[in-house]
């Protein structure tokens, strides 16, 4: 480890896509999501002294990324004591497609994203990590200082509940009113 060397510039601006989307996934909402992925950057920046050069770039700023959106939300707690009762907020969360979809399967997707919100952020967390950015158990619980089986316990449930969630949503193939169609 060198004392000031700087970032690998290609895989920090690859890293940047991978941050938004589990950052969109986290907090749920775009905007807070961009503030995420600028707070975990700034944080990259002022610790990158810290990276080891060689290391897998991208897991270390995830792990900055969760470590900065698990800060957030224990401040966030403190904070809410502190609120006023008449302030706005829709509640509603903001998803952005990476992809140009049919109209079917944008809608097919705004359900699985929906349900996703639904979920237990901790199971959340594991599942985008290993279905959206492709990281192996190992990474994953690197990234949230877990057990591995932890990784596994988390990702497992998180599968079950999101598939039953899928399929209990109105409209979806095999929900109660829908036609019957086999669905993997």
């Amino acid at each position: 480890m060198i004392a000031d060397c700087p970032l690998p510039e290609p895989d920090l601006l690859a890293a940047i896509p991978r941050l938004r989307r589990y950052a969109r996934v986290l907090t749920g909402d775009a905007t807070r999501a961009d503030d995420l992925v600028q707070e975990t950057l700034a944080r990259a920046w002022e610790k990158r002294r810290l990276w080891a050069v060689g290391s897998d770039l991208r897991a270390w700023m995830f792990t900055i990324m969760h470590n900065v959106f698990v800060n957030q939300l224990a401040l966030a707690a403190r904070d809410a004591q502190n609120v006023s009762i008449d302030a706005d907020g829709d509640g509603k969360e903001a998803w952005q497609l990476p992809v140009r979809a049919t109209q079917q399967l944008h809608v097919e997707l705004h359900e699985v994203l929906r349900e996703l919100s639904r979920l237990p952020i901790e199971q959340r967390e594991v599942l985008v990590l290993a279905a959206i950015e492709e990281m192996s158990y190992a990474e994953i619980a690197t990234v949230l200082a877990i057990p591995v089986g932890t990784v596994m316990s988390r990702l497992s449930r998180a599968r079950e509940r999101l598939r039953r969630l899928v399929s209990d949503a109105p409209g979806t193939p095999g929900a109660p009113g829908a036609p019957l169609k086999m669905v993997r």
